[in-house]
Order: structure tokens, then C-alpha cells, then sequence
């Protein structure tokens, strides 16, 4: 078995035939690692823009690709096409840092080749997913590629950000501190029909507090200082993705501000609870004693 870790540049450009916007792939980078981790070989092209003829000013920023290189590149089929070759035959594991690679390389290959699979993806891990579970990371919040090197003391100066490359040689180099020896993560999947259902399935914040996936075990609050169930203060409302709630500790005396989000993703509800202290309010008077 060999190891693939790839990532992906791309410009969001205006489509008239999708008749909106399309994160078009601009760059392809890519490291195979032997069954061993040991490099094998690269793999990098630049991809010739079919659909936004300019960057946009973000994108040459970070990338200091220019509007003549991606006039340049290479057209996607062929990228593809040679990238495919390049992999080989060998049983593969693709990673990359996060799903949204794999998400736009699907959205490329609909539109611009008509096909509702990615061709050279069997076996895929997200390897983003994988340091979260490892490192017990916030599931609110995605932990970046550089904070993920930094946490494992990787250097990240050694290496050219926001390039497809350099940024697949990082990915790669966190797999080699993290990826247990002779042992396959639990999140390598199989890239069979329940794959591309769940890649494509929209997630969706549920918005009516009486929905039956909304855990109402969850509609709680206990004090943060001195851990007594706090009473509820207002009524549940939705705003901005989260039913929003005041609450009131009767041991402490502190009041909170409560919000919670439900979103239903493909096979699971996911939970999400933000929470602050509503500072009293002090009048003119009280400041100035």
C-alpha cells in the first residue's frame, strides 16, 4: 500500500452556464509515501483556467500565482489525466488537510468532465479530522495546518505556504508524527456510494426548537464558578444559528448568556454550546462612589 497526500489551489470564479460561482482548481500538488512513510516521489502542475480568466486579488496574494500562469497551465482533463498515471496502479490512500480538496475536486470534475466521481480516489482520509481526534481539538473550530505543525513542533518556515505543494509536503510530514506504525487511521474510508452521499449531503442548522433531533437534555445550563444548575431566564430563540437563552445561577448569582446549535450532517446531529457572563449593569452614579 502507498500514501498519497495532495492538496489543492483554487479561484473562485463566475460561471454563466452553472449560472453562479465555482471554486475552480488552479494548482495540484501532491507526495506519495511508500507503506514505510519514506517519500517516493512529487507531484505539482499548474492548471489552466477554464472558467475565470482572472484571479482574484485574495488569491494572487496568497499564492503569487499570476493571471499568465494560469493562462499557461495545463488544462484540467490532462492534469488529471497524468496525475491519475502518476499515483500508478498500487492500492492508495489519499489524504488531505480537511475535506473541502476532495469537495471541489468532485465540483470540477462534474462540470468541467461531466462525472459524478472522482476517478483515482478509492481508499480517502481526512486528516484534518484525524489530528482533531487525536489532539481532543475543539469540533467547534477546525484546527489549521500551520497550528497543527506548530503543535507538533514543525517547523512550518521549511516550507512554501498557500502552494500546493509545500502545503502537501506539510500534510505529509504531520502524517509521518501521527500515523500509527503498520495501522490505518479509523477515518480512512472506502470511496463507495455512502462516500460520495455524505460528501455531498448539505448539512443543515435545525431552526425549530421542537424538532425531535433537538436533544432537549441539551437545553440546559449549570454555572461554570460553583457548578448548581442554573434557572432559565428567557425563552429560547433562534438567531445567526443558535437558539439563544438567558440563565441565572442561584448559588453565585451570576447570569449567562447560553447558545446552542444543532446541525444535522449526514449521519449525526452535531452540538455546538457558546456561553458568556452578562456583566451587571453599573449606572453613573454607582461608578463614580
Amino acid at each position: 500500500m502507498q500514501f498519497v497526500v495532495m492538496d489543492l489551489e483554487w479561484n473562485n470564479a463566475y460561471s454563466k452556464k452553472a449560472n453562479g460561482y465555482i471554486n475552480e482548481i488552479i494548482e495540484i500538488g501532491a507526495v506519495k509515501l511508500d507503506s514505510d512513510l519514506e517519500n517516493v516521489d512529487t507531484f505539482s502542475c499548474i492548471i489552466r483556467s477554464q472558467i475565470g480568466k482572472k484571479l482574484r486579488g485574495s488569491v494572487k496574494r496568497l499564492t503569487h500565482l499570476t493571471n499568465d500562469d494560469i493562462s499557461s497551465g495545463v488544462p484540467f482533463t490532462k492534469a488529471f489525466s497524468v496525475f491519475r498515471k502518476w499515483i500508478g496502479n498500487e492500492e492508495t490512500v489519499i489524504f488531505t488537510w480537511g475535506d473541502g480538496d476532495i469537495r471541489v475536486l468532485l465540483e470540477n470534475f462534474k462540470y468541467l468532465n461531466g462525472i459524478k466521481v472522482i476517478p483515482f480516489l478509492d481508499k480517502y482520509c481526512d486528516l484534518q479530522r484525524v489530528f482533531q481526534r487525536l489532539f481532543n481539538c475543539s469540533k467547534g473550530q477546525q484546527t489549521g495546518l500551520l497550528t497543527a505543525a506548530q503543535m507538533l513542533e514543525i517547523d512550518p518556515e521549511m516550507y512554501i505556504h498557500h502552494r500546493a505543494l509545500g502545503d502537501s509536503m506539510l500534510t505529509a510530514d504531520i502524517l509521518k508524527k501521527i500515523m500509527p506504525e503498520g495501522e490505518l487511521f479509523p477515518e480512512v474510508v472506502d470511496c463507495g456510494e455512502e462516500f460520495y452521499s455524505k460528501l455531498l449531503y448539505k448539512a443543515k442548522v435545525i431552526r425549530n426548537i421542537d424538532n425531535p433531533l433537538v436533544d432537549k437534555k441539551r437545553l440546559c445550563h449549570v454555572c461554570e464558578t460553583c457548578g448548581t444548575a442554573c434557572d432559565q431566564l428567557t425563552a429560547w430563540k433562534f438567531h445567526c444559528q443558535f437558539f439563544r437563552a438567558n440563565f441565572h445561577c442561584p448559588e453565585c448569582g451570576l447570569d449567562y448568556s447560553v447558545g446552542v446549535r444543532f446541525k444535522k450532517l449526514f449521519d449525526q446531529v452535531e452540538f455546538r454550546k457558546i456561553v458568556s457572563v452578562i456583566e451587571p449593569n453599573v449606572s453613573a452614579e454607582e461608578e463614580s462612589e
